[in-house]
């Protein structure tokens, strides 16, 4: 066993006393949705006890864990429970699963993002569930008058074998929640698990597919006022003057008027992201009818002139951030990005003498990839309910990110954040899109304005025309080989705009004597965010496309050849800060070609590999693809993935496949452009999305076996599928693909999608 610290995460564990009725402190709904099903084993229990901040146990032996990060298909609101579940050793049949609203006294990083959620809460959730454990061993061991040694626990039961004795933990709840919280405790030994790394189906699954009302777009209050924003036409422009009698006098339509994001003097944080900090709020009884207010709203815009904003860095350093004038478009940034490559760029690293190798090479191999905008499109619109008056505010809503967008609703409301709730729905789809809560502060502005309670929706238009983007970027790797084929230097040059996608510290560097890796941008005003992977979406493609080629060029097979540098890189590393480890890296490489029997493909099957490191996981993938019709088609995916222990083996699958099927549609289809700062798609019937018949027809992924803690997840699966696609379909097709998306190409070569 190991033994963890209670006092590394004191908050959660704040000493309440038991409580009868189920009240709580902190206003929690303890009892929302605790609504027994005839498949519940227990009853609702008369009285609750809270043991910390993640549980509390009813007198009857229910189990209620509060999941604290915000859930939007992820699946934490069942994997982090599980976890509590299984150090609190209780039966998964006894337990009730609530979302916790935004308590940051009580929890610690209530954010989902960055594939982090259950790396960072790994031990503080063992450690809560622990400590309750040790809590209700104490209660009967003070109860019974025997040593709390002596006592074991199993599915919910406390039993002390020497008497006989036996509890349920609820016989003990009223007791155990007096109890000094202990200063250390034990948690299990991972072959002790009974829970984790058993598959348990996502406890929201029922009420999902039945309807249910789960997402902040459902909620209604009695009273409650709609809303809708109108935005500027495009980037680069601002809000002149609206007539507000033009659409006042339509059905349904209470109030017009303009809405300032932030406060003059606010300094914004990374995740104030926000498209238009100055927008028209249209306020009615129905969201039918502000939409329609919006079609007939008279309003003028002008070009907005270049402005510095102040912004919070990191580690408390504030930065000014300057925002270029002008309408943008897309041929012009591409041509842009093109001089950017012919210039030298910031070099982040260098090993050895790559110039001296280039100028000695008998031959250089040099190619470019690039990648368009891309709009997140999450399924549900962006959509916030608010309720402010006075000195307090209720902000009901989906977000990635309550810690990150409370300051700025304090700042902008006038409301201290103690008198701001933050209520957790789920998320009908993230990808990053929601960790930019800009949609929270409007709707909570909007309400304040009109003292009512609102809920404002965005119109899918509204989404993707005043989005938060992925990043357009560019990329040249070049190779340098000797007269017999060897490998004697690489050189990476990677940029875009607003950002580079460049990690100059991860594979192929560490692997070879003389690397180089350049980084530039291009200022912009267009919006850009997380997106799911940042920066990893776009260069593993690039950089894995690359390595396919240039394992061609020198006769070797494409695994081999990738497991030849990580063999380097384990046995006699260049450098000292490459952030990825070599041999687990190929034991992804290892286990995928086992698994695709990738030396025995069928001859009409055209085979891809890609393998990356990201968000502290390593994923290997194998796309297979076939000619049917003129046209290629996904036939199979493979995937090996280390992430440390599974804690849910099937929804861990289903996560991965739904990242590699997220990933095909993205490099076939996924494309945003703009006109004069304009977006020239705006809604699904432009933006092309994958369709499910167009999804490959089988998917494995398989996970290493492992006894390392939990790392990423959400996210490592999504960029190797990009290159490993590319390089099945050179095989299928013949021709290599550096741009994305590929279907167009695959049109243009009558290989019709």
């Amino acid at each position: 066993m190991t033994k963890v610290n209670t006092k590394l995460d004191r908050r959660s564990f704040l000493k309440v006393s038991a409580l009868a009725g189920g009240g709580m402190m902190l206003s929690f709904s303890w009892l929302a949705g605790c609504k027994p099903t005839v498949e519940e084993e227990l009853g609702l229990p008369k009285e609750w006890f809270e043991l910390n901040s993640y549980i509390k146990i009813g007198e009857n032996g229910a189990v209620t864990l509060y999941s604290p990060n915000p859930e939007f298909g992820s699946n934490v609101k069942t994997s982090m429970p599980m976890i509590l579940a299984e150090e609190l050793d209780t039966d998964w049949k006894n337990v009730w699963v609530e979302q916790a609203d935004f308590y940051p006294e009580r929890f610690d990083r209530q954010f989902t993002g960055g594939s982090q959620g259950i790396r960072m809460g790994w031990t503080p959730l063992r450690t809560a569930g622990a400590t309750a454990r040790a809590m209700l061993v104490a209660a009967a061991a003070q109860n019974w008058n025997v040593p709390a040694n002596e006592i074991t626990t199993s599915a919910g039961i406390l039993e002390h074998k020497a008497s006989g004795k036996k509890a349920n933990y609820g016989e003990m709840a009223s007791l155990a929640a007096t109890l000094e919280v202990p200063e250390e405790v034990e948690l299990k030994d991972i072959n002790d698990f009974k829970i984790i790394g058993h598959s348990k189906k996502n406890v929201d699954g029922q009420k999902i597919v039945s309807g249910k009302p789960l997402f902040a777009i459902d909620h209604k209050v009695e009273g409650m006022k709609y809303a809708a924003i109108v935005h500027p036409p495009a980037f680069g422009m601002r809000l002149k003057s609206f007539d507000k009698s033009s659409v006042m006098g339509m059905s349904g339509i209470q109030d017009v008027f303009p809405v300032n994001v932030f406060k003059d003097d606010y300094v914004q944080n990374f995740f104030d992201t926000t498209t238009f900090p100055e927008i028209i709020a249209i306020v009615g009884n129905s969201t039918w009818e502000v939409m329609q207010a919006k079609k007939n709203l008279v309003a003028e815009w002008e070009k907005a002139p270049e402005t510095k904003i102040a912004m919070a860095g990191f580690g408390g350093n504030s930065m000014e951030v300057t925002v270029p004038a002008g309408l943008e478009n897309s041929s012009s940034h591409k041509s842009r990005m093109a001089e950017f490559l012919k210039k030298p760029g910031t070099v982040v690293r260098k090993d050895g003498d790559p110039e001296g190798m280039f100028k000695k090479a008998a031959k250089v191999i040099e190619r470019t990839y690039s990648a368009p905008f891309l709009a997140h499109n999450t399924m549900e619109p962006m959509n916030c309910f608010a309720d402010v008056k006075g000195d307090r505010a209720v902000i009901y809503g989906p977000t990635q990110a309550p810690e990150f967008i409370m300051g700025t609703i304090s700042s902008s409301l006038g409301i201290p954040r103690e008198n701001i709730q933050i209520n957790l729905a789920r998320m009908g789809g993230g990808f990053g899109r929601r960790a930019y809560s800009h949609h929270m502060v409007e709707a909570a502005l909007i309400s304040q304005k009109i003292q009512a309670p609102v809920k404002m929706v965005y119109s899918r238009e509204d989404d993707m025309s005043a989005g938060v983007y992925r990043p357009t970027y560019s990329a040249t790797y070049r190779a340098a080989l000797d007269e017999n084929n060897n490998l004697l230097a690489l050189h990476v040059k990677a940029g875009g705009i607003p950002e580079s996608p460049l990690h100059a510290n991860r594979f192929p560097a560490g692997a070879l004597d003389h690397y180089m890796a350049e980084s530039w941008d291009i200022p912009s005003n267009i919006t850009i965010g997380a997106f799911r992977a940042p920066r990893s979406n776009f260069i593993a493609g690039a950089e894995q496309s690359f390595l396919d080629e240039l394992a061609e060029e020198m006769g070797k097979d494409p695994i081999d050849f990738r497991l030849e540098l990580l063999k380097r890189a384990e046995t006699d590393p260049v450098g000292s800060n490459n952030d990825y480890d070599p041999k687990r890296y190929a034991g992804v490489l290892q286990l995928v070609k086992e698994k695709s029997n990738w030396s025995q493909a069928q001859s009409n099957v055209h085979r891809g590999v890609s393998a990356y490191f990201c968000h502290n996981s390593y994923v290997a993938e194998v796309v297979d693809t076939v000619i049917k019709d003129n046209k290629p088609v996904v036939e199979s995916v493979y995937a090996a993935v280390d992430c440390g222990i599974v804690v849910n083996p099937d929804a861990a699958a289903n996560m991965g496949e739904g990242a590699i099927v997220d990933g095909i549609g993205n490099a076939f289809f996924g494309e945003l452009a703009f006109n004069n700062g304009a977006p020239t798609k705006t809604n699904f019937d432009t933006y092309r999305m994958i369709r499910q018949k167009e999804s490959p027809k089988k998917i494995e992924v398989h996970f290493v076996e492992s006894t390392e803690n939990p790392t990423g997840l959400g996210e490592p699966l999504f960029p190797p599928v990009f290159a490993a696609l590319a390089n099945s379909l050179y095989k299928a097709t013949g021709k290599r693909y550096y741009e994305q998306p590929f279907a167009p190409q695959l049109e243009m070569e009558n290989l019709r999608m």
